[in-house]
């Protein structure tokens, strides 16, 4: 019986070689989990320092439960005038507070940011609301510091990848409801924003790229278990499940035209501007989930980046 190739776009050429070429699995498991934890990908703190005038220190900010650490950099030579949020990638599962840093720790120097960025606590050990609510912990923390740290508290630039730019997203709709801070804006890279996975490109990037289907079918479980595709899922842990999307900070949204989060993060865009909502979007023709951090030397990665660089020297400028 003949087969036929599912109709989707297709990869960048140059960052199809090395998703052909990469070891990294195309689905991740719930098994996977722990294997995954104790083999991080990316740079280390030290790698990270280590041609970087930046300083670092921990911080424990008070969480329900106990407390979460903390990563705090800021820069040595030139003086502090914003705070950047950072919340890292990883489906909810993996990552910890050093994935993804390079770009921001650049930007910190580049407009003299302090960078915080969390280790908030990953399911399935610590279901939602856990992972929203310590993100918006460390936000209000990052505010009520804001001074200390060398920058008001409306000179917060909240930026969150994959994982991430969801929570990034729900502390934005948790500090409207609860009338927190409000972030100056915020970049939302790649945002896993829709635990329902009824969108095109969500079926279209079945058991392939970086993180297929069933990767988000993995994380999503472990975030909600049973309340998945329910109503029971608060906005919070899902934010494209929100109603009500007005009076949110302006937002940068980027993604590849070649991924699972595609259609989630475009309606998201477009819902921003009908709520009237400042927001720039960019979809990367054939790029992957994350292909700029798999990637940095391609053509489209650089055009990605430059993109992001100009986006956050005018925001950082008003």
């Amino acid at each position: 019986m003949e087969t036929h190739a599912p109709v989707r776009p297709s990869y960048d050429p140059e960052l199809a070689d090395l998703l052909a070429d990469s070891p990294l699995p195309t689905t991740v498991t719930a098994d996977m989990i722990e294997f995954l934890r104790a083999n991080p990908f990316g740079p280390t703190l030290y790698d990270l320092l280590a041609a970087r005038a930046l300083s670092h220190r921990e911080v424990a900010i008070p969480v329900a439960g106990g407390t979460m650490v903390a990563s705090v950099f800021a820069p040595t030579t030139r003086p502090v005038t914003s705070v950047i949020y950072h919340l890292h990638g990883g489906g909810m599962i993996i990552g910890n507070r050093f994935t993804g840093l390079d770009h921001v720790l650049d930007w910190a120097l580049e407009h003299g940011a302090v960078v915080i960025s969390p280790e908030y606590r990953l399911a399935p050990e610590f279901p939602a609301p856990t992972p929203v609510e310590d993100a918006y912990a460390g936000f209000v923390w990052a505010a009520e510091n804001s001074a200390e740290l060398g920058a008001g508290p409306d000179r917060i630039l909240l930026i969150g990848t994959s994982a991430g730019g969801g929570l990034a997203a729900g502390v934005t709709l948790l500090a409207r409801e609860r009338s927190g801070p409000v972030a100056k804006a915020q970049m939302l890279l790649s945002p896993m924003l829709d635990d329902r996975d009824e969108t095109v490109s969500s079926r279209q990037y079945t058991q392939t790229g970086s993180w297929s289907r069933e990767s988000n079918d993995t994380g999503w479980h472990a975030l909600l278990g049973d309340r998945r595709k329910t109503d029971a899922v608060d906005p919070a842990s899902a934010p494209a499940r929100a109603t009500d999307l007005s009076d949110l900070p302006p937002a940068f949204i980027d993604v590849g035209s070649a991924e699972v989060f595609r259609d989630e993060d475009v309606s998201y865009a477009s819902r921003l501007w009908e709520a009237g909502v400042q927001a720039e979007l960019h979809v990367w023709a054939g790029g992957f989930h994350i292909f700029d951090g798999a990637a940095p030397f391609a053509a489209l990665s650089r055009a990605a980046v430059t993109a992001r660089d100009s986006w956050i020297e005018r925001t950082l400028a008003r």
